[in-house]
């Protein structure tokens, strides 16, 4: 990583909080260049810190707008660390992914347009519990795939050994670009990621900056096997998905002793020498690299080239790989990102106003002038004694302290959105509790200030009947007039529910969706007939549905609990509930039992 910092891209640590993981970060910085720029990213920084912009009191004390460069900016040619990245904002994510991929910084803020070059190494530090998920992967895919060492510090972490010295690894950075990397070698690592079922294509092209390093760090000038190696167990084998399978590598091997008892045997002296080698400025017992040897023998096979991996593994690492491909029995579908909590109140632009503090302007909270005003207002006089001749006037003197911003709270309008099944004799027994759940929730909704919405299907479509409202008189009026009988369109009022849904988390609102259905579908996404391809189009709406990330619940209203309704909730991702004998109060607790957590506490 020090060799060749901003060519890997950084590093993705998990290792808790502790001595052996500031160890590491110490070795690391010592390793680099003097004057390299080490950055900490704190939690809930913002974009002003983030990306910089506008430098309010400057400004205001020099009369122009001048600009200031925000932590990216003063990390560049750096070392850029990210503490916790589990909890790190998408936004501050977002970001990093854009300086990876295109080297510069776009600044579209507060007047200013353009964009800096920035180049900088990400230190990624993961410090998840294990007993959290021990077989879970990177929580930020996106970043750990542009970072090339993924490094697991513990118990299968990095072995013991002499650290190398600043004079060594500056060496090595010398002489990294006059490294070659022979054509076979390239074969050998992008087939060992297309075995492990390493489908980025950065994968391969970081695998050989890290193969490059280690042999600048080894002495040598040309890559050899045991310099890939290291490079697969640090690179490849941390992002793989499966372990090649014993039998194809078996055909492998007697396919190829089969074509080498018929081809000719080869030249004695047909193997090119290798090219001189520098010095070996390796420390001994260095971790992962054997001694430089002037025999070394030329690129082997790929399955030489995983025995040689496995040699440079620690004990147990293989062993957590393994745990980590095995699929966990019990584990349902994949968890929401967004926790048990769901989405409290937020800080936002709108809403009650919650008071001014100290602090600088943001797209969040704005500046509150008087306060700011207020708060400079006593030091002008000393201000205007420090300040130089030239400077003399009216003009008040503000600083980053003075600057007060007034900070709003947005509560997020709960909406539940009720999807009732209409069609049939089944339906039309249920069809009166439904509409009862629906009025004992609109009640409580007086309380809570929350909206409800029905849509119902019948026939070969479906139609809102109850826009998102809080008037109880406007909802009795539209249930009564609710008819029942004919096809169940499950597919179609479905994809209607998903727009109407996006269309409420669009404006910030938090929605709910309740599906009272008995799953039996028989009208497909184009209204025709056919119980086959109805039930088909209903799990594929339900999956898309599914995307909106909503909390949903099924009410299952047939007579008995029935397959296809348990199998379009799972399609959802929603709460199955069989309800075969219960009326309108049941309903309806069982509605506010499944609430997110944040209408709860609205």
């Amino acid at each position: 990583m020090a060799v060749d910092p901003l060519g890997l891209g950084g590093v993705w640590l998990r290792a808790a909080a502790g001595p052996e993981r500031d160890d590491w970060l110490a070795q690391l910085r010592g390793g680099l260049p003097a004057g390299r720029a080490w950055r900490r990213v704190p939690l809930h920084i913002r974009d002003a810190e983030l990306l910089g912009g506008l430098d309010l009191a400057a400004s205001l004390r020099e009369g122009r707008a001048i600009a200031r460069d925000g932590l990216l900016l003063q990390a560049h040619a750096g070392v850029l660390l990210l503490p916790s990245v589990q909890r790190q904002a998408p936004h501050v994510l977002a970001h990093l992914h854009r300086v990876l991929d295109t080297g510069e910084l776009p600044l579209e803020r507060e007047g200013h347009a353009g964009a800096r070059a920035l180049s900088l190494a990400v230190v990624a530090l993961d410090d998840r519990a294990d007993d959290e998920d021990p077989q879970a992967g990177p929580c930020a895919p996106g970043l750990a795939d542009r970072l090339a060492l993924h490094i697991e510090l513990g118990a299968a972490g990095l072995p013991a050994g002499t650290p190398w010295p600043p004079e060594a690894v500056a060496v090595a950075r010398e002489r990294l670009p006059a490294v070659a990397v022979p054509e076979a070698l390239l074969r050998e690592l992008c087939a060992s990621a297309q075995a492990l079922g390493v489908a980025s294509l950065r994968a391969p092209l970081q695998a050989l900056r890290v193969a490059r390093a280690a042999a600048a760090l080894d002495g040598a000038v040309v890559v050899h096997t045991r310099h890939a190696a290291l490079a697969l167990a640090w690179v490849l084998l941390p992002r793989a998905t499966q372990w090649p399978a014993p039998e194809a590598k078996a055909e492998t091997e007697t396919e190829t002793e089969t074509e080498a008892a018929q081809a000719p045997s080869p030249e004695p002296h047909a193997r090119e020498p290798h090219a001189p080698e520098a010095a070996n400025v390796s420390p001994p017992d260095s971790p992962g690299i054997a001694a430089d040897d002037p025999t070394d023998p030329a690129p082997e096979p790929a399955e030489a080239l995983f025995d040689a991996a496995r040699a440079s593994l620690p004990a147990g690492l293989l062993a957590a790989l393994a745990q980590r491909l095995a699929p966990a029995p019990g584990r349902g579908g994949a968890r929401s990102a967004t926790g048990r909590g769901g989405p409290a109140q937020r800080l936002s632009a709108r809403g009650r106003p919650l008071g001014a503090r100290r602090g600088r302007p943001d797209g969040l909270q704005r500046l509150s002038l008087i306060d700011t005003l207020r708060a400079a207002a006593p030091w002008q006089a000393l201000r205007r004694r420090e300040a130089p001749a030239a400077a003399a006037g009216p003009r008040v003197h503000v600083r980053p302290d003075d600057l007060h911003v007034t900070r709003r709270r947005q509560t997020p309008q709960a909406t539940t959105l009720f999807v009732v099944d209409a069609s049939g004799s089944s339906a039309l027994h249920r069809l009166a509790e439904a509409k009862g759940a629906v009025e004992l929730l609109l009640a409580d909704c007086y309380v809570r200030r929350d909206r409800v919405a029905l849509l119902a299907f019948r026939g070969t479509g479906a139609e809102l009947l109850l826009p998102p409202t809080r008037s109880l008189a406007r909802a009795k009026r539209s249930l009564a007039g609710l008819p029942g009988g004919g096809g169940t369109p499950l597919a179609t009022a479905l994809a209607q529910a998903g727009e109407l849904l996006g269309a409420l988390q669009r404006r910030g609102e938090t929605p709910q969706l309740v599906l009272l259905t008995d799953g039996r579908a028989n009208i497909a996404a184009d209204g025709s007939p056919g119980r086959e391809r109805a039930g088909s189009d209903a799990l594929c709406a339900a999956r898309r549905l599914r995307g909106c990330g909503a909390a949903a619940l099924l009410i299952d209203t047939s007579p008995m609990p029935h397959p296809h309704a348990r199998g379009v909730a799972d399609a959802m991702g929603a709460r199955y509930l069989p309800l075969p004998h219960a009326g309108a109060g049941e309903l309806s607790r069982a509605v506010r039992g499944a609430r997110p957590a944040a209408a709860a506490l609205a």
